[in-house]
């Protein structure tokens, strides 16, 4: 589930940037100075996850995903996800959302002016389920450009109190009429991981089951999972990352996806119910269900 943003946003990232807490393109640290994705060890002979910067992942504790509006969370909540212009919240596990693999709406423009949006025919591919238009991953330059922008939300992640990230649209490539490959977006993410671990953030795995072996040996963290118990892929999750997952059903899938789930993993990791449209309590259509309520 993505958040909608207002169409400013990424605007103020890529022009001059709009507040203290979201780290202005012009003073990120420069991407330059990482290897160059072309040159860096093959993602088969690197060093293996546990050879990183050492960074706390989610290992259970109930959940709360509010990529809608923020509000205060119910007391038992241990883990929050909220996107990354919101403020986390003291003494809780706070992840912060990036779509990093593609553009919010109303946020193409920007994107565009910068160069980086996937164009076909002149005109951008667009995720037409979400109305997202599509990053371009396809080259070193671009990538290394994505890299930048996506950096300073990272550093701004950082410096507001998060915990974690978590990288929306990994799987971009399978919406993108056969202009992107799985090592474009494996490229882009190996960049992404190693910059939330420079910030000292886990890094997370938004979706993509498909991807999990993958995704492990670069060094992402932990996952969050949407929809796993309705597509039959949490064990994927599980076998890879153990306790730390984060799984997320919705309202308008079965009510026993939620039963199903808390008796074959609630115990080990982090499960919720919620509303599809993630809104806040007290708004039509509000749900939040958990294992542990009696």
């Amino acid at each position: 589930m993505r958040p909608f943003l207002f169409p400013t946003v990424l605007a103020c990232v890529l022009v001059a940037g709009c507040d203290a807490a979201q780290s202005p393109v012009e003073t990120q640290t420069p991407v330059e100075t990482q290897t160059p994705v072309e040159t860096q060890t093959p993602l088969e002979t690197q060093s293996p996850f546990e050879t990183q910067s050492p960074v706390e992942a989610p290992s259970g504790g109930r959940p709360d995903y509010q990529l809608g509006t923020a509000y205060p969370p119910d007391d038992a909540v241990k883990i929050l996800v909220r996107d990354r212009t919101a403020a986390p919240v003291d003494g809780l596990y706070n992840i912060c959302y990036l779509n990093a693999f593609q553009s919010q709406p109303g946020e193409e423009q920007a994107w565009e002016d910068a160069g980086l949006l996937l164009v076909d025919g002149g005109s951008p591919v667009v995720d037409e389920e979400w109305d997202e238009a599509l990053l371009d991953t396809s080259t070193p330059e671009k990538r290394k450009a994505v890299a930048e922008i996506v950096g300073g939300w990272i550093d701004g992640c950082a410096d507001a109190g998060f915990a974690a990230v978590e990288f929306d649209n990994l799987d971009s490539y399978l919406r993108s009429d056969g202009l992107l490959t799985v090592e474009h977006n494996i490229a882009l993410a190996e960049l992404l991981v190693d910059r939330a671990h420079r910030a000292g953030l886990a890094a997370g795995q938004k979706n993509a089951a498909e991807l999990v072996d993958r995704a492990r040996s670069l060094g992402f963290d932990f996952a969050v999972a949407e929809e796993c118990q309705e597509y039959d892929e949490c064990d994927a999750y599980t076998d890879a990352y153990g306790r730390g997952v984060v799984q997320v059903e919705y309202a308008d899938q079965p009510e026993s996806n939620l039963a199903e789930s808390c008796a074959a993993r609630g115990e080990e990791i982090s499960i919720v119910r919620r509303d599809r449209d993630l809104v806040a309590p007290g708004e039509d259509g509000y749900l939040a269900q958990w294992c542990d309520q009696g």
